[in-house]
């Protein structure tokens, strides 16, 4: 990956429907040899796939919270992951340093969906507790790079 392939990705991820002529004006290349790029870097996984993102809202999961939980003992990563896997409202997840064992954002449609997702993220064998914290009002929602 040199450069040039840089400033493409850089581009597709402002918009990945960007067109192949208009990325090429931005880095000097003509549209073919953009596309050529484009597909190498995805045939390398370099770039893993183009994707649209939804406000949330649209489809009704319009109640956020961020999610600590407190394990029982020592639980491996690949437990939890399959424990907050079962839990379609758990967004995103990962483990962390500090006291919770590991930290949820999750995504339901009103309060009593989120409640009944806690519940069940809570009757997991090796969850001891949960502290959880709604989210009230978002106020950075960064893409993802």
């Amino acid at each position: 990956m040199d450069e040039i392939d840089v400033r493409i990705i850089g581009r597709l991820r402002e918009n990945s429907r960007a067109a192949f002529a208009d990325i090429g004006v931005a880095v000097g290349l003509s549209a073919s040899a953009v596309k050529r790029r484009v597909d190498k870097l995805v045939r390398d996984g370099i770039i893993r796939g183009f994707t649209v993102e939804v406000d949330p809202a649209v489809d009704g999961l319009a109640v956020e919270a961020y999610v600590e939980l407190f394990c029982r003992g020592t639980v491996a990563p690949k437990d939890l992951k399959r424990i907050l896997s079962a839990v379609p409202e758990v967004v995103q997840a990962g483990t962390v340093s500090g006291d919770a064992d590991a930290v949820a954002y999750m995504r339901a449609t009103d309060i009593r969906a989120l409640e009944d997702a806690l519940e069940r993220v809570r009757l997991a064998p090796n969850v001891n507790h949960t502290k959880s914290s709604i989210v009230l009002s978002q106020l950075i929602d960064r893409p993802r790079l």
